[in-house]
């Protein structure tokens, strides 16, 4: 692996084909209307032939995998769509979750007169598929650390699935209800990890950061 530069972002891997960071919450993947600092500008500041290949939420942290050049986007954004990517969220969520492992399958559309909400559309929504697993339950404060999996990549899935299973992400200023957001004062959803066959050299390519949230 080459040397990775020594200033933000916080680089995780690169090579002469593709870059993983890890995006703080807050920050945008790509420009806005009127906000041009983004994930993807400041990697394109060291790394000029980065190309973005997914997007997270802004509220949402943790890894984010870029192309170099457009063959290789090209590539990875193939790899993408054929769910050869496989990502493992952390959230923390409202109330003690029953299961400790499971499935959400419900479609999801625009909920188009709140954008950028999305909703449970059983009519009109596309196929979404959430994997679970819980990690830990804190009775004390009634919350539950859960392992996300999502099959498909909906704009908000996970967001929106957990809140339908009646556990809402703690932080979520779209979705959760006021008390939930108030117990924390970001979106606790973070892109641990990432797995793929490496495009070029054909190698299983695992990269893992902790979420920087402890409960």
């Amino acid at each position: 692996m080459p040397a990775l530069p020594d200033t933000a972002p916080q680089w995780l891997f690169i090579d002469a084909d593709l870059l993983v960071v890890d995006k703080p919450s807050g920050m945008l993947s790509v420009p806005g209307r009127s906000e041009p600092d983004c994930m993807a500008a400041r990697v394109q500041a060291h790394v000029a032939d980065a190309l973005v290949v997914h997007r997270l939420d802004m509220a949402t942290s943790g890894l984010m995998l870029f192309a170099r050049g457009k063959t290789m986007q090209q590539h990875l954004s193939r790899a993408f769509a054929r769910r050869e990517v496989h990502k493992r969220y952390v959230a923390v969520v409202h109330g003690l979750m029953q299961h400790s492992a499971g499935e959400i399958n419900l479609p999801l559309a625009a909920d188009w007169p709140q954008r950028p909400r999305q909703k449970v559309d059983h009519e009109l929504g596309k196929p979404a598929l959430t994997r679970y697993q819980v990690l830990a339950r804190d009775s004390t404060h009634g919350t539950t650390r859960v392992a996300l999996e999502p099959v498909t990549g909906r704009s908000h899935q996970l967001r929106v699935h957990m809140l339908a299973l009646g556990h809402p992400i703690l932080g979520d200023a779209l979705y959760a209800p006021g008390d939930v957001q108030a117990k924390s004062p970001r979106l606790m959803l973070h892109a641990q990890s990432l797995a793929l066959t490496h495009p070029r050299t054909g190698h299983e390519l695992r990269i893992s950061q902790d979420p920087p949230f402890a409960s």
